[in-house]
């Protein structure tokens, strides 16, 4: 008699956020948007297993007057590949979720902070002599009760591979969205964005937000067009000239608004778009690298390579690999600080 060998079913990837005496709702909802809704008719395979385990007794109360209750704790943690600490003010005297994130970290789960929960990280170990980031209001307290953290004051977020840190609240979703890009791919990330109704990727760093709000201003809306028409003219040669004309400004009153806005120069700008479309197309079509590179933009496969190892770590043919196989470990060469 045959016998037949069956492959075992693969184990969906687990999520579980952490939750604690003052957790802050928001940081909390993001992770639940993210991993929490069932995502697998958007990606065509099936999305992430969540849930929610306290670190307190439940229920806990959250800094927002409210209460969470979970069935999961923290032995539940065991079986999480990635664990997600939002903010909380006093999570770092938490010893037996300090405990639980080192076993967790040694194990080789991926462990993420939102806004402040960068400090219970640190607190635990599991930050030292890495990379990090946390709210700027925060960074230079975090830099001195943590000196062996490299506090980089500056980012969105920080991936240094199996340990990510982002900066404050909305900050967690740019984050969550990078971790499902890495997962998933850049349609599916881009998907669960629009769902969300955000932008797949936010160029720029913490800096645009820190000295003051970008104040209202007659002709913002023409900015926007303009900028919604460049994404749409991918392939054709964009000039500052012709954006500042869109909005209906000079070009050097352009080039500073647009730092300003978006903390990034209109040319970085442009060449990220271009190397997040050509992402969606490697994953969607059967284009050659020197068609995608020439419906991006960037005129050839060469350049293409260039911009696409520099801006994701990897190469476009072992990008196009790892996605249009349906593999959910990053690409090679995903590891970075963003």
């Amino acid at each position: 008699m045959a016998i037949i060998h069956k492959e075992p079913a693969k184990r969906p990837h687990t999520v579980a956020a952490v939750v604690f005496n003052g957790v802050a709702p928001f940081e909390l909802s993001v992770a639940c948007e993210v991993f929490g809704i069932d995502r697998s008719e958007d990606v065509g395979r099936p999305w992430y297993r969540f849930m929610v385990c306290a670190a307190d007794p439940s229920p806990v109360p959250t800094n927002g007057g409210s209460a969470l209750h979970t069935p999961y704790r923290l032995a539940d943690l065991r079986r999480a590949d990635t664990i997600i600490v939002p903010s909380a003010a006093d999570a770092e005297r938490n010893i037996a979720l300090l405990e639980a994130l080192r076993q967790a970290h040694a194990r080789g789960a991926r462990l993420m902070s939102v806004c402040t929960g960068a400090f219970v990280l640190a607190a635990a170990g599991l930050l030292d002599d890495r990379p990090a980031t946390t709210h700027w209001m925060y960074a230079d307290v975090f830099a001195r009760r943590y000196p062996r953290v490299k506090v980089d004051r500056d980012v969105l977020y920080v991936d240094d591979g199996n340990v990510l840190t982002s900066a404050g609240t909305a900050a967690g979703i740019d984050l969550c969205l990078h971790v499902v890009r890495l997962d998933y791919g850049a349609e599916a990330a881009n998907k669960v964005a629009r769902r969300m109704v955000m932008p797949p990727h936010r160029d720029g760093g913490q800096a645009q937000f820190v000295n003051e709000p970008v104040p209202p201003q007659a002709g913002g809306d023409l900015l926007s067009d303009a900028l919604a028409w460049a994404q749409e003219h991918l392939e054709e040669t964009v000039t500052v000239e012709e954006l500042a004309r869109r909005s209906a400004m000079s070009p050097r009153t352009f080039a500073r608004r647009f730092r300003d806005l978006a903390g990034t120069t209109p040319h970085q700008w442009m060449q990220r778009q271009r190397v997040l479309l050509a992402q969606r197309l490697l994953e969607t079509t059967d284009l050659s690298v020197d068609a995608v590179a020439t419906r991006c933009g960037l005129g050839s496969g060469t350049n293409l390579r260039q911009h696409f190892q520099r801006q994701v770590r990897t190469s476009p043919h072992a990008y196009r690999r790892a996605f249009r196989a349906g593999a959910t470990a990053p690409p090679p060469g995903a590891r970075h600080s963003a």
